[in-house]
């Protein structure tokens, strides 16, 4: 019961910490350190730019619609009913922890199958500095022509 109870603090600790983070472009200098004067306009960014096209490319491969599901949610029943069964759950137990790796190997299953067979993006930007830069990614969240953008671990982003 206390591994558990610790499992679930850590897990709390550790998404609440990938949410904090400081505003992009302000400074944290506070209200006359330029934090809340400064507008991320006015700064000079090397990776950032315009998106001057956007081309699809389709990805050439396919799969019957529910492969990834049928398999994902196969690989995670039988999961789900090991885990619980190594633990010493009840039966009642051993069936919720089945149907559970059942839904989340099912829902895991059809985001593989989709991010692998689906299109991709060729997205174009012109550059602060005047270069062109294509990044290929597999969806656009968001990003349109003519936005500014900045290019972030390999990624086009909105700014």
């Amino acid at each position: 019961m206390n591994m558990r109870l610790l499992a679930i603090g850590l897990t709390a600790t550790v998404a609440l910490a990938g949410c904090a983070s400081t505003s992009p472009g302000y400074s944290s200098g506070g209200y006359n350190g330029g934090g809340y004067n400064s507008a991320p306009a006015n700064r000079y960014c090397a990776d950032c730019g315009i998106v001057e096209r956007i081309d699809v490319v389709p990805s050439g491969r396919s799969a019957p619609s529910a492969t990834g599901a049928v398999l994902g949610g196969i690989v995670g029943a039988v999961a789900g009913r090991q885990i619980s069964d190594r633990t010493g759950g009840s039966e009642g137990n051993k069936n919720v922890s089945t149907v559970a790796g059942a839904v989340a190997g099912a829902a895991a299953g059809n985001a593989i199958q989709n991010r692998t067979t689906g299109d991709t993006y060729n997205v174009t930007v012109r550059m602060d500095d005047g270069r062109r830069v294509t990044i290929n990614q597999h969806d656009l969240a968001g990003v349109r022509e003519n936005t500014y953008v900045r290019i972030q671990n390999g990624r086009v982003v909105i700014r």
